[in-house]
């Protein structure tokens, strides 16, 4: 046994997971407070430890990892005593019942260095994984439209309503289709069992890149349906996991005009082919993994959260009856703000104020500044340090090598390099050489800088030279290759020489002088 795993909750849900478990071998005790059902397990799984009180297996200095598929208002308490306990976590869908608690847990197995994994089955669906392949690859095109249906009649609930009970596995596989969080929720339903808990929920989502989607949930319906239709430019992909074959299939319809109006041409359907595995085992593998290797799972806390904040805007649309907006980072989450559509490598220091577009990949082991922006498309590789008030515009790649101190501007699709003779069949990370821009320095649009060298500070690099050698401060260089061709203050004007030799900025009044062939401000 590699890892030793408790499972709490062994009824409806926490029997597979206690089944899977014991498969994977990780199985060392269950926690349920229905005597007679725990009694029924442990003579299944002889050698197991079982316990009804959830607190003793904390003390316990064998267990590794506790799943909880305890009702969703024990998450959170549960969780969190856990993961101070020093056990690494997995939590059944959703994560907790407010935002706030969800942010409470990341923090707390963030601070203990635990692995907290949360329950999102159809993630680690082989027939899913495939479909998001398929929207990677650009093979449905631009995405439209995206609808599920997840339907049945019951396992009807009281702790939470439907939309929190079936809904959270549907938003998290449509997040990581879309890539990026809804701008507007509108969520409806009926209450027919309770008068207080929604039984049917319909949620439609807007997303900024013009997306659609919709989720249609219930309990009180005549026949099981789990179907996720996603419509894109090129073609439109169905996922329907009550089918026993052909669960994921793909229409190549198009759509043609003739004078002025539109005539379908519908295609006949072709199955997709998908590596097998039953979804369940696969997931509870991964936890396992992410356990071993301390590599962050797949849906991790943050992306638990992420789910958590679109499932607590319907809730409020729900109970309002008026459209919600996400903020696209709450404000009491981070000291920076991050777009959705970014992705940031744990662990990295962010500084507070610092602003991350569209598209950025931040990695893990670099230190970006207080107050840096950087705008779309952007990649800070590990390794790289970003002072503070460092402005990276758009399509800009920092490699691991490169020093940029505080001030510094790096303007449009700018590039760095840190190999000087890379070749793609030939492994040279070892051979990475250090590139310095120094404070307030600026490198214009397109300009290429040849790593190994120094940029002085204040210096200034025109749009599109190639920098091969060190530059001197407050020195004004462009062309290919780069020359000196003045010098520049602080400012980025350009320096006008006196009669008596030094330099005077028009527009600051500072005058420079040189000494021993540097320029320096004069005091």
């Amino acid at each position: 046994m590699s890892k030793k795993i408790v499972v709490v909750g062994a009824g409806y849900w926490g029997r597979n997971l206690v089944r899977n478990i014991a498969a994977l071998e990780c199985l060392y005790g269950i926690c349920d407070q229905d005597e007679t059902v725990l009694k029924s397990f442990l003579a299944q799984y002889p050698g197991v430890a079982g316990c009804s009180d959830f607190s003793k297996f904390l003390i316990d200095d064998a267990v590794d990892a506790i799943m909880l598929a305890s009702p969703a208002e024990f998450h959170y308490i549960q969780a969190r005593a856990a993961l101070l306990a020093g056990k690494d976590v997995y939590v059944e869908k959703p994560l907790s019942l407010n935002i706030e608690d969800g942010q409470s847990l990341i923090r707390v197995a963030e601070d203990h260095n635990r692995i907290l994994m949360v329950g999102h089955l159809l993630q680690y669906h082989p027939a899913v994984n495939k479909l998001q392949q398929m929207v990677s690859e650009g093979t449905l095109g631009k995405l439209q439209y995206i609808y599920s249906n997840r339907l049945n009649l019951g396992k009807v609930r009281r702790e939470e309503n439907i939309l929190w009970s079936f809904a959270p596995h549907d938003i998290s596989v449509i997040l990581s289709l879309t890539g990026e969080l809804p701008e507007e929720v509108t969520c409806n339903g009926g209450s027919y069992l309770h008068h207080r808990i929604a039984d049917v929920t319909v949620s439609n989502l807007s997303f900024p890149s013009g997306i659609r989607s919709h989720i249609f949930v219930s309990w009180l319906h005549p026949y099981k349906e789990q179907k996720l239709v996603v419509v894109g430019e090129k073609g439109m992909a169905v996922f329907d996991d009550v089918e026993t074959e052909n669960k994921l299939q793909l229409y190549r319809h198009s759509i043609q005009w003739r004078d002025n109006i539109p005539l379908p041409n519908k295609a006949e359907a072709e199955t997709i082919p998908y590596d097998s595995g039953e979804p369940l085992h696969l997931e509870c593998k991964h936890f396992i993994d992410s356990i071993e290797t301390r590599n962050p799972p797949k849906t991790d806390g943050h992306e638990g959260l992420l789910v958590l904040r679109v499932l607590a805007a319907c809730q409020e649309s729900l109970e309002s009856g008026s459209p919600v907006l996400l903020e696209e980072q709450p404000k009491e989450e981070l000291d920076y703000f991050a777009h959705p559509s970014s992705e940031i490598d744990q662990p990295c220091e962010i500084g507070v104020g610092s602003t991350i577009w569209h598209f950025c990949h931040i990695m893990k082991d670099c230190v970006i500044g207080e107050r840096c922006k950087l705008g779309q498309n952007v990649l800070v590789a590990s390794g790289v340090r970003l002072g503070n008030n460092v402005k990276v515009q758009n399509n800009v790649s920092i490699y691991t090598g490169v020093e940029c101190e505080d001030d510094v501007f790096l303007g449009p699709s700018m590039v760095f390099t840190n190999v000087v003779n890379p070749r793609s069949a030939i492994v040279r990370k070892t051979e990475y050489k250090r590139t310095l821009v120094r404070r307030g320095a600026t490198i214009g649009a397109n300009a290429t800088i040849v790593c190994g060298i120094t940029i002085g500070e204040h210096a200034f690099i025109g749009a599109g030279a190639v920098v091969t050698k060190d530059i001197e401060p407050y020195a004004l260089v462009y062309g290919n290759p780069a020359r000196q061709h003045g010098w520049v203050g602080q400012s980025g004007n350009r320096l006008e020489q006196r009669e008596d030799g030094t330099f005077f900025c028009v527009e600051s009044g500072e005058v420079y002088e040189q000494k021993d062939g540097r320029l320096h401000l004069k005091t």
